[in-house]
């Protein structure tokens, strides 16, 4: 009645378990990477790309909404024409959008 009741030890687990329980995070970590972090990289890349071939007449939109045509470009800064004869100067990173030619009459 004073002794204890003997159990068997778990069994050890093998090393191909430890890999399988790895398994899933790998394969979330991967799936992140293509779905999320790949995508935004390539949009960040259009628009540095974008943002280096802007010039002189182009149609823009900023992220503040001020839609306009490109009257000078610097290397920071480029001035807006959003009303005859009303130039604004924003700064280069602001511009959001590349409108095609001819947009701005159209509004």
């Amino acid at each position: 009645m004073f002794i204890s009741n003997a159990f068997a030890a778990p069994a050890a687990s093998s090393p191909t378990d430890a890999i399988m329980s790895f398994l899933p995070l790998v394969v979330i970590a991967i799936l992140f990477f293509f779905m999320i972090i790949r995508p935004q990289m390539k949009r960040a890349k259009d628009q540095r790309g974008m943002l280096e071939a802007l010039q002189k007449g182009d149609e823009v939109i900023t992220s503040g909404g001020q839609v306009g045509k490109v009257v000078k470009v610097g290397d920071n800064f480029i001035s807006l024409e959003i009303a005859p004869n009303v130039v604004t100067h924003v700064q280069k990173a602001t511009v959001q959008t590349l409108l095609p030619k001819g947009t701005i009459k159209d509004l």
